[in-house]
């Protein structure tokens, strides 16, 4: 099942407003001795994938890079303040290879756009049931909650590691943005966090450019 790393809709936070994913430059999650899965050539083949699905090409061949399973994501900005343009993924461990190919044309981008977009893979790893909503790391995690609604609905949303860092949001800021971008209208207080079911987890994320992937064609990479 699909599922959107973060949302367009503005949020009012603390007597502020801020766009729920607008943030800047990538901040990715690094591990201490670097990526074990995320590879540059996963951005290159989402790149690939893209420009054939837009111009009606001839799909591009099996990757290089192992196709094993994983949670993933891909996420396509654009221009220099690297507005969000779309984030699909899914929680379900999926293969690597058929998994990119179908999030990266998920998101709604045109012709015009693929000269200025930049291309995010995330893969998911370390899933950890918390044991309460401040149980995680700003930058260092990301969250998934699941919760019931005025309703009575059970819903879920979830947020990358990097969205709370480029909002400047800190740990309550950033479940009180989640719950509403998951649906929640009602009062939102101490009480409506601690009944939610907060799942963290780690992120290995590669991000490139446009201009990157052409420089990467010229040199006789693809």
């Amino acid at each position: 099942m699909a599922a959107s790393c973060c949302g367009v809709k503005k949020q009012k936070l603390n007597n502020s407003m801020a766009a729920v994913c607008n943030g800047s430059a990538a901040h990715s999650s690094h591990y201490k001795n670097g990526y074990t899965v995320a590879r540059v050539d996963m951005c290159y083949f989402c790149f690939d994938v893209l420009h054939s699905h837009l111009y009606s090409y001839d799909p591009p061949k099996a990757p290089c890079f192992p196709n094993d399973s994983y949670p993933l994501f891909v996420t396509w900005k654009i221009g220099n303040n690297r507005r969000l343009r779309g984030c699909i993924g899914t929680f379900s461990a999926t293969n690597l290879h058929s998994g990119l190919r179908e999030y990266a044309v998920t998101s709604p981008v045109t012709k015009d756009e693929f000269s200025k977009l930049h291309v995010s893979v995330s893969i998911l790893t370390n899933f950890e049931e918390a044991e309460g909503y401040l149980d995680w790391e700003v930058g260092e995690h990301g969250i998934r909650i699941e919760f019931v609604n005025e309703k009575g609905h059970k819903k879920t949303a979830t947020y990358l590691p990097e969205v709370a860092i480029e909002q400047g949001w800190d740990r309550i800021q950033t479940i009180d943005s989640l719950l509403r971008k998951g649906g929640y209208k009602g009062h939102i207080n101490h009480e409506v966090r601690g009944q939610l079911r907060l799942t963290r987890y780690r992120s290995e994320k590669i991000t490139i450019s446009y201009t990157d992937y052409v420089s990467q064609k010229q040199n006789g990479h693809a």
